[in-house]
């Protein structure tokens, strides 16, 4: 079965990313009272940059870039096939440490701001994603995904301040308003496409590629926090993982983008008192 959901991951991942991303325009669109585009417009936006030449500022950036593809699918497929999510939350990480190293080598000055403020996007969310990490743990007194997902109590009712800082940060990780610092998805930004200013072609086909990746990954370990071996914890999983998208979606059209100050601050007080707290219950319950 872990080998099933493996390959299940790798192969069906980019279509339900690209149908998320396809469905997250067309809800912001009737949020916004506009008709929006089709929700297979990814789709269509892909294979267009597929089949344009893309300009290459060196070749480093190219090698970067596919690292930062090869870490996000290496993460998943650890995940999905049950192994330690820590490793799968450090391998995150580094996947984010090439997409950035691949901005820098780009010696735009758009590139470099983006990647500074990824960097501090980084600061922001890394003690939140470390917090899910041992609260998963002390939940089911493991870091192997496999058992996390067939514990007799799911991960949510322990955590629940945990669940509510993990769904905080992801408005981080999905790049949206009013935490959009680094690059965003719409035409606001005061520094064009921030890291991604100089990926064209097939290159920036690959970042999308990469981002589809990581959002599958993401609204899966959301989901996590649901599971507990029963078909009616997958039901709740997809529920819970739909109303925490539809909330982050809602907080992108409604909230201007803050700076980065205001970022970080408002992060690690989520971080501290919610999964804080969190944890701090849990100590005092388990002893």
């Amino acid at each position: 079965m872990s080998w099933i959901l493996a390959i299940g991951f790798l192969v069906l991942a980019p279509l339900l990313g690209g149908l998320l991303e396809g469905a997250d325009r067309v809800l912001c669109a009737r949020m916004q009272g506009r008709q929006g585009p089709p929700l297979l417009q990814p789709f269509y936006d892909m294979f267009k940059l597929i089949q344009k030449q893309s300009v290459v500022v060196n070749n480093v950036q190219d090698v970067l870039v596919c690292g930062f593809l090869i870490f996000v699918v290496f993460a998943g497929l650890l995940f999905f096939w049950g192994g330690d999510i820590l490793l799968v939350f450090f391998a995150l990480t580094l996947a984010e440490i090439f997409f950035i190293m691949s901005s820098c080598s780009a010696n735009s000055p758009y590139s470099s701001m983006g990647a500074q403020r990824e960097l501090l996007q980084n600061m922001a969310y890394e003690p939140m994603i470390l917090l899910t990490a041992i609260g998963f743990y002390l939940a089911a007194n493991t870091f192997n995904v496999n058992e996390i997902a067939v514990a007799s109590v799911p991960a949510i009712v322990y955590l629940p301040g945990i669940f509510i800082g993990y769904v905080f940060i992801l408005v981080i990780k999905f790049r949206k308003s009013p935490f959009d610092l680094s690059t965003s998805h719409h035409a606001h930004q005061e520094m064009v496409r921030g890291l991604t200013t100089e990926l064209s072609g097939n290159v920036l086909a690959i970042v999308s590629l990469a981002e589809w990746y990581e959002n599958i990954l993401l609204i899966s370990i959301l989901g996590l926090f649901f599971l507990n071996g029963t078909l009616w914890s997958v039901l709740a999983a997809v529920l819970g993982c739909g109303i925490a998208y539809f909330v982050v979606v809602l907080a992108d059209n409604v909230f201007p983008r803050v700076k980065w100050d205001a970022m970080i601050k408002s992060t690690w007080i989520v971080t501290l008192v919610a999964g804080g707290i969190n944890l701090m219950i849990m100590e005092l319950l388990t002893r």
